[in-house]
């Protein structure tokens, strides 16, 4: 590559969806589900690949970023604005700072096992080349109604044009899908800061790219609403390229998520910390202290410090609906 390869890590979330483990003041990032380095100090040793790598956050995440990825610069965007915000002004951060780079930007939350910078170069290669938007796309490996899906387009050397994307379809239209060859989106995209902030001009995300150019993010900001970069962006332009991920992948986005990362028990059962189970089965526990289960099948018993929550493994999507009720009462 003629330009610099910059790794843009975002890590302003909450991961509202794994509450309690994940709470205001300690997002899932900072924490390990399948390991001993934490979510983001992981995304930040597979960014190796990077010439220079940065990590976007909230401010008051700042130092716990530089404690889990010491070796990383920090980018404090002014408010959690959703991931169209947050992309516009780290791609026009890093072209301030680095000049005109290819970037590819990565959620630190995500599981990835296998070669990830293979397909992380390519995908830099082909934003290089094509001076267009390029997001990475999963292999499915079920019918799952919770991700975002990519169908390909027209094949070129080692990419696909995207001919279209659709968030979080319902069951029987993401089994049509995955049956038709499309791919999950995983939040993964290579890009120049030209080409996207040119792109997100001519989008919803306009004032905010205008108020950068101005030096003044802050008003930005405050122009714009939550937005993701898919339907901000991805969805309108027609310069998108699709690159087939060389990696297993999962967003671990909910609690039924741990039980396909954890080996399970000769009952089903997924524990992570210190569980007692007694004629139990398929179940997923989760706990900083002890869980004991009795007679119970099906269901997520995860406990943090003074909070428990209980819900049946289908219905592990809701937790956002329990958390949209505490943030109501301050109590997230």
């Amino acid at each position: 590559m003629d330009r610099p390869l910059v790794a843009v890590v975002l890590a302003g979330g909450t991961g509202t969806r794994l509450y309690p483990a994940s709470r205001s003041h300690r997002p899932k990032q900072f924490q390990s589900f399948d390991g001993e380095q934490s979510l983001l100090a992981a995304t930040v040793s597979r960014a190796g690949f990077a010439d220079e790598v940065y990590v976007l956050t909230r401010p008051e995440f700042a130092d716990d970023v530089r404690e889990h990825a010491p070796e990383a610069a920090v980018l404090t965007e002014p408010e959690p604005r959703d991931t169209g915000p947050a992309l516009v002004y780290a791609a026009h951060r890093v072209r301030e700072q680095v000049g005109e780079a290819v970037t590819v930007t990565m959620p630190s939350d995500h599981h990835v096992d296998g070669d990830f910078a293979s397909t992380a170069r390519t995908a830099a290669e082909v934003a290089e080349h094509t001076g267009g938007l390029v997001t990475v796309g999963v292999e499915p490996t079920r019918p799952a109604t919770g991700y975002g899906y990519i169908e390909p387009g027209e094949a070129r050397d080692g990419y696909y044009t995207v001919a279209s994307f659709t968030e979080k379809p319902d069951r029987e239209t993401a089994e049509e899908y995955v049956d038709s060859g499309c791919y999950w989106n995983a939040g993964i995209f290579a890009w120049t800061p030209n080409a996207f902030l040119g792109e997100a001009r001519q989008s919803p995300l306009g004032p905010l790219v205008e108020a950068m150019d101005d030096g003044d993010p802050e008003r930005g900001f405050a122009a714009v609403d939550p937005v993701s970069v898919d339907y901000a962006v991805l969805e309108r332009t027609d310069k998108a390229y699709v690159v087939p991920a060389s990696f297993d992948w999962d967003d671990l986005g909910s609690w039924d998520a741990v039980e396909r990362l954890l080996e399970a028990d000769e009952d089903g059962n997924v524990v992570l910390g210190d569980g007692l189970l007694e004629d139990a089965d398929d179940n997923v526990v989760a706990t900083d202290g002890h869980v004991s289960l009795v007679g119970v099948s099906d269901l997520v018993v995860a406990s943090y410090g003074d909070r428990t929550l209980v819900i049946p493994k289908d219905r592990a999507q809701e937790v956002r609906e329990v958390v949209a009720q505490l943030r109501e009462n301050d109590r997230f």
